[in-house]
């Protein structure tokens, strides 16, 4: 997975895996449709539906929620040691969540 800013625009792109158990291609969100980036994982209930993507306790939870918050895109697994949630307005998805390697850098751009 990689994050940059191309154009005023964030592009999250996946890995040939990463698009295969998250059932999403790349992102591109104009960076006026971000509102917030947080660095933690948001709390969860069992009031979420997975339709599509792929979920296995502890260890990968990715693809589509629909949730009591709206839209969302999770792709986290018991790898990813840094944690950033993306609050979106105008956009498919309220909120992507994604687990990084520690060796990802999260762009300049994003801090707010």
């Amino acid at each position: 997975m990689h994050l940059q800013i191309v154009n005023g625009n964030l592009i999250i792109g996946l890995s040939f895996w990463e698009k295969v158990w998250g059932f999403h291609g790349l992102f591109r969100i104009p960076l006026s449709h971000v509102r917030e980036l947080k660095h933690e994982l948001p709390v969860t209930s069992w009031k979420e539906i997975r339709i599509p993507g792929t979920f296995l306790p502890g260890v990968i939870k990715a693809g589509t929620y629909y949730t009591p918050r709206g839209k969302e895109f999770w792709y986290v697994t018991r790898w990813g040691k840094q944690h950033i949630t993306i609050e979106l307005q105008n956009e498919r998805y309220k909120r992507i969540v994604l687990g990084l390697p520690v060796s990802e850098i999260i762009p300049a751009e994003f801090s707010r």
